[in-house]
């Protein structure tokens, strides 16, 4: 659906790519042009200091007024726009839905910033067109509001896997931000969102950067794929969880319309059955902490609940209780404390109290279409930061899977026989009590991925210590062993577990 009813014409799109490659309109060029913390700040939400630093500029130029109608969303005045979009032109801008007259300024219709990253293959950088945040407009979000890229959009992308398949569903595109990152490892990619508005965005920011091997489908959940399989299916669904009562706004493009955490379970239900042999799926979501119980049992049930039988893993990074998460999504809507923000607060601690939910778990689910019986089963929490190459995550998930396949594939006595060397970002730290000769505290940290860090004790210090490839793991352990005057099949029955956590972690490989 256009954004103003004008039918979407693919050379405005190119005359719009032409312009903003002609301003140098960038992340890089952005900074530049307002400074660090300016940009810091709007990452924030906050158009102030960079406005203060356009008001300083002695010249405009194209790229300084592009920048403030697209990406402060101020207006600007027509003549302005005009010969900062030469090649579009103001009626263009107008034309596309991205523009709109207000006497002698315009005014912008749509936010439009450019966004760089870094991935398995290479260095990119796109620009994404959504619908104007609260800072822009001064009122709450439309409940058709589109988002452009966010903290849990870059999140899963970082997370997406890159390994080249046939297929890929985005399920719940919204602007079409996680399609976009599929396009480059997939021959083909399929992205479905309940929302003509979402999808509208979604074609216009891959015609504007030139990526043609998407198709878009509207429909809810896994309907628009009836029938269909796939090798990889990504999802940033609308999992946050909202009171269903009238009053209680319900945002497209976060709010799917179920009790609770239901549609997490759906999505990995539904994920399972549209994954070709082989096949990964990997998402963002919420679960309930309810009455008092731990949520991996339940996530456990949803799980074993899949048809056909998946490998899963579950990692959670974050819990809030229920005030703080009703807090912070009623604020992401644009309600400000006041009468009606107590009016929804009291909706979310009614409903939340309703399930008895004591907390809120937020992380990543990947599922697998299994081989035969499911080998992998790993729910687990991981809290911090990630790992200092956020970019590398995906490529790291998929190394940890292959670990998972090749240690689950072997014995005891075929692990014994192989030789481990240690991966390049593991660093050891080790903490001395004063004028001790030994340690009194031993971590491994991981300087990649997920950022884990593994406690050590005297054994298993010394074994990762001889991981340089050039001894077995057997003859480590006998060294070892008779090293500590251990006995050595106690010893190996210790440590052959603990080994094959490093390898599946992504501490040690093969």
């Amino acid at each position: 659906m256009p954004l103003n009813g004008v039918v979407t014409a693919q050379p405005a799109i190119s005359r719009l790519r032409d312009d903003l490659s002609t301003a140098g309109f960038g992340e890089e060029s952005l900074a530049a042009l307002w400074g660090a913390d300016a940009a810091a700040a709007l990452r924030r939400g906050q158009r102030g200091p960079a406005l203060r630093a356009l008001r300083q500029r002695t010249g405009r130029g194209a790229l300084a007024t592009i920048a403030r109608f697209f990406v402060l969303g101020l207006d600007v005045d027509r003549v302005d726009l005009e010969l900062a979009l030469p090649a579009l032109g103001v009626d263009g801008a107008i034309g596309l839905g991205v523009a709109e007259p207000a006497g002698s300024a315009i005014l912008p219709a749509v936010d439009l910033r450019p966004h760089a990253f870094v991935d398995a293959h290479g260095v990119g950088a796109w620009w994404i067109l959504s619908d104007l945040g609260e800072v822009a407009t001064g009122r709450p979000l439309r409940e058709d509001h589109v988002l452009g890229v966010g903290g849990a959009s870059t999140t899963l992308s970082a997370l997406m896997i890159p390994s080249p398949v046939d297929s890929v569903l985005d399920l719940g595109t919204g602007c079409g931000i996680q399609a976009l990152h599929a396009s480059r490892h997939a021959r083909r990619v399929v992205a479905t969102d309940i929302s003509p508005r979402a999808l509208h965005f979604a074609r216009l920011n891959a015609d504007l950067n030139g990526v043609t091997n998407i198709e878009f489908r509207e429909g809810s959940m896994f309907t628009p794929v009836a029938g269909e399989w796939f090798d990889h299916i990504v999802s940033n669904p609308p999992f946050v969880i909202t009171p269903r009562v009238d009053g209680v706004p319900a945002y497209d493009y976060r709010d799917g319309g179920m009790i609770g955490d239901a549609l997490v379970e759906q999505v990995v239900k539904g994920a399972a059955a549209h994954l070709a042999a082989g096949g990964v799926a990997q998402l963002l979501g919420n679960w309930e902490y309810r009455g008092g119980a731990e949520a991996f049992p339940r996530i456990g049930g949803w799980i074993d609940a899949a048809s056909p039988a998946v490998d899963a893993w579950v990692i959670e990074r974050e819990v809030q209780d229920p005030a703080l998460y009703a807090e912070t999504w009623i604020r992401d809507g644009g309600t400000r404390p006041g009468e009606a923000f107590d009016v929804l607060y009291a909706a979310w601690l009614d409903d939340f109290a309703a399930r008895e939910v004591s907390s809120v778990g937020f992380g990543y689910l990947t599922v697998r279409r299994a081989a035969g019986s499911p080998t992998l089963r790993r729910l687990e929490r991981v809290a911090g930061q990630l790992g200092h190459n956020p970019t590398g995550i995906g490529q790291h998930l998929a190394v940890c899977l292959a670990a998972h396949d090749w240690q689950a594939a072997i014995d005891d006595h075929g692990l014994g026989r192989a030789h481990l060397v240690v991966a390049t970002d593991v660093t050891e730290e080790r903490h001395y009590w004063p004028g001790a000769d030994d340690p009194t505290v031993m971590t491994l940290h991981q300087g990649g991925g997920f950022g884990r860090s593994v406690p050590l004790d005297t054994a298993l210090a010394a074994f990762v210590g001889a991981c340089d490839g050039d001894l077995s793991v057997a003859a480590i352990v006998a060294a070892l062993a008779q090293l500590l005057d251990a006995d050595e099949r106690a010893l190996r029955a210790e440590l052959l577990p603990r080994i094959r956590d490093l390898l599946v972690t992504g501490f040690l490989s093969p």
